[in-house]
């Protein structure tokens, strides 16, 4: 289970997804507790960058658009819920945060580069 923070006109929410069996992913928004199934096929969860150590967890981009902010640097420690950076999609600004405590690893972008979903932003070792 992955958690986000999105803003949506103003309201932030904290969303969690997860993958279920048969490549659904179930979204929800803990603001107001809807829940939808998306068909869609999901996001390869396999590293897609050159270099990533076992043990490192890539975190990807959940949605396309531009690098705003790099809110750490490699080595820091990070609590679960924590925002990494800032993507700017749909003229919105997202916070993307740590699924999970750890520390950062590899930072694959820079601010100013775009992004399409699922691509590597950084990674996370436990």
């Amino acid at each position: 289970m992955q958690y986000f923070k999105v803003t949506v006109n103003g309201k932030a929410y904290e969303v969690s997804v997860e993958e279920l069996s048969g490549g659904d992913v179930n979204f929800t928004a803990a603001q107001t507790g809807a829940s939808v199934v998306n068909t869609a096929p999901p996001v390869s969860s396999a590293p897609v960058a050159q270099g990533i150590s076992s043990g490192e967890e890539v975190v990807p981009a959940p949605l396309g658009g531009s690098i705003m902010e790099i809110k750490v640097k490699p080595g820091d420690q990070v609590k679960k819920g924590q925002v990494l950076l800032t993507l700017e999609a749909l003229k919105m600004e997202n916070e993307i945060v740590a699924p999970e405590n750890g520390t950062v690893g590899q930072i694959f972008v820079q601010p100013k580069d775009s992004v399409n979903t699922g691509d590597a932003l950084l990674t996370l070792r436990n």
